[in-house]
């Protein structure tokens, strides 16, 4: 899958730096990186007029940034420009990736992404986690991090970092799982537990589809609500471009929120929570089918063959997704809400009970809902990704791990 290229950060390129000489210098190198990422190629005089700086400082900091391996030389400009043409830069095909990766209820999934953003290398796995214990996953993750990082090497590729999915509570360290109640997970630190050789981030499966969905999505606005579902529910909110995380990073448990107070206990504690009524089991049951695996498959082939017992089940999930969505409109206001993972391929037959149950439940006029292009590969794609902006917005950083041998020793948060 071929991404379209990264757009800025919201603070701008080379954010949190100090404002120092180094700092200055550390900002512009992430200037002209994103610079490239987003319209390259690009000559050197080019992407001096975009960002405002001489011919001759720029010259030095892409010098240093072909040196590293961050740009590459393409040859000389197309024809049809006037003066005399220049070298083209791009982003390098060969050099950093993202390593994302995604740890679910029943799979595994890594995939490499270049600065690019083109997918170079991935690798899934299945298997059920439930009642697993969280080393035990853990290990099989880094056996097939492993795997699939020595695939990038062999195209030329070097690991930047790791971003990990979770579905669950992750604390803002962001490398402790605290509680993930459908993998019975409390409390786990995976920069204990998972031993690999590069900086580590763990983040909860909906943040990084949103992000996903922020930075790869046609069209998508920078105010807008997130829903993500597997076995159970996340939601994300993003505003101005940004995650609302919360107090201690918990914001967007949209599958706990209660639709029927009296409703059946859930593995959170809880009773008659969303993901009683939404999640994949949940809709299963109400269907009268067995869980097993391509869940959803299952679901919108039956739906498509006009199964009345799947599309009524679907319709109810629906309604309670947008029982549950309301309030967060309500309180929130977004631009939009935005339906991915599992949603995104049942949608036919949810959209129509959620939206009426939104028009007739907001205060104001009805949240449009659309469907994410990314459906089930956003939050993998969206960790990758995140990686890849982290060397946009601090080459140099990634060009000092490179030198010092990519980061040797534990990973770290």
């Amino acid at each position: 899958m071929t991404a379209p290229p990264h757009t800025a950060h919201p603070d701008g390129p080379g954010r949190g730096l100090p404002d120092t000489q180094q700092g200055m210098r550390r900002r512009n190198l992430a200037r002209v990186m994103h610079t490239v990422s987003a319209e390259g190629p690009l000559s050197r005089a080019a992407v001096a007029s975009r960002i405002g700086l001489t011919r001759a400082a720029v010259s030095t900091l892409v010098d240093e940034l072909v040196r590293a391996g961050l740009l590459e030389e393409l040859g000389p400009e197309r024809p049809g420009r006037v003066g005399r043409p220049g070298s083209a830069l791009a982003v390098s095909a060969n050099g950093p990736a993202g390593i994302g990766a995604e740890v679910g209820v029943d799979h595994l999934a890594v995939c490499a992404v270049d600065l690019r953003g083109r997918v170079r290398a991935r690798a899934v796995r299945h298997g059920s986690h439930r009642g697993r214990p969280a080393r035990a996953v853990v290990d099989r993750l880094g056996d097939l991090v492993r795997q699939l990082t020595g695939a990038a090497r062999e195209q030329g590729l070097w690991p930047a970092g790791l971003a990990v999915a979770v579905p669950g509570l992750v604390a803002r360290d962001a490398r402790t799982v605290v509680r993930a109640p459908n993998l019975d997970w409390h409390d786990a630190d995976l920069g204990e537990l998972l031993a690999v050789d590069m900086p580590l981030t763990v983040d909860n499966e909906a943040n990084f589809g949103a992000l996903a969905e922020l930075w790869l999505g046609a069209g998508t606005p920078r105010d807008f609500l997130h829903v993500s579902a597997e076995i159970g529910i996340g939601a994300a909110v993003m505003m101005d471009g940004r995650l609302l995380r919360g107090t201690r990073g918990f914001a967007g448990e949209l599958g706990h929120i209660p639709v029927r107070p009296d409703g059946p206990e859930c593995a959170c504690g809880g009773r008659g929570c969303l993901e009683q009524y939404a999640g994949e089991e949940a809709v299963l049951r109400a269907a009268g089918l067995e869980p097993g695996e391509d869940r959803v498959g299952v679901l919108a082939r039956r739906a498509a063959e006009d199964d009345e017992d799947v599309r009524r089940a679907l319709a109810d999930a629906g309604t309670a997704l947008g029982i549950a969505l309301t309030g967060a409109v309500n309180l929130l206001d977004p631009e939009r809400v935005v339906l991915g993972g599992a949603l995104a391929q049942l949608a036919p037959w949810l959209l129509p009970s959620l939206r009426d149950e939104l028009a007739r439940r907001t205060a104001g006029p009805a949240c449009p809902v659309s469907v994410s292009g990314l459906g089930s590969q956003g939050p993998l794609l969206g960790a990758a990704h995140s990686v890849v902006r982290q060397v946009l917005d601090d080459p140099a950083a990634a060009a000092e791990a490179q030198g010092n041998g990519n980061g040797n020793g534990k990973a770290g948060g």
